[in-house]
């Protein structure tokens, strides 16, 4: 087995796009608690929640930072592709960020069961940001197809398999 695909994925199953998957939700649950919290809705164990997902979310960061500059780096200069790329990489890293610095400054407060203002609206501006790299990366895969292989008649068996065959491979490339 290729070492490429234990950091990049098989061709058709990336490993980045999963792991934001899992990122963005955890930075997006920890958005809606603090809003919660500070509307004064389950107030203390949001307010818990929001500093635990924080948490969560800046360590799932990391594999998905990584497998993200993985994939950033294969991406030939000069392109529209890797404009794009850029500014979504940008994005996400402001994002990345912000979160940081709302735990740093919100986590004892958050366990506590206290989302206070300053917190809230570095929350909110990461989440902001978030979701500016998220549509970013939306364009990377369906405007630019970037690891989408376009094999429509691919029986079900072979598209779900976790194991490439040639064909995947050549589609990819």
């Amino acid at each position: 087995m290729k070492l490429d695909y234990l950091l990049r994925g098989t061709p058709g199953h990336p490993v980045h796009p999963p792991l934001t998957d899992a990122t963005v939700g955890v930075y997006t649950f920890a958005t809606i608690a603090a809003v919660l919290s500070a509307l004064g809705i389950a107030e203390e164990s949001a307010a818990k929640g929001w500093a635990l997902a924080l948490v969560v979310g800046l360590v799932l960061s990391g594999p998905t930072s990584i497998t993200g500059l993985i994939d950033w780096l294969k991406i030939s200069s000069g392109t529209p592709l890797k404009r794009t790329a850029t500014s979504h990489l940008i994005a996400m890293v402001a994002a990345t960020v912000f979160f940081l610095i709302t735990a740093l400054v919100g986590y004892s407060d958050g366990m506590d069961g206290v989302v206070g203002s300053g917190a809230l609206i570095l929350n909110l501006i990461a989440f902001g940001l978030l979701t500016l790299g998220g549509w970013l990366g939306g364009a990377i895969v369906f405007n630019y197809g970037m690891r989408v292989l376009n094999l429509v008649e691919e029986p079900a068996h072979r598209a779900v398999s976790p194991i490439p065959d040639r064909k995947e491979e050549a589609a990819e490339k």
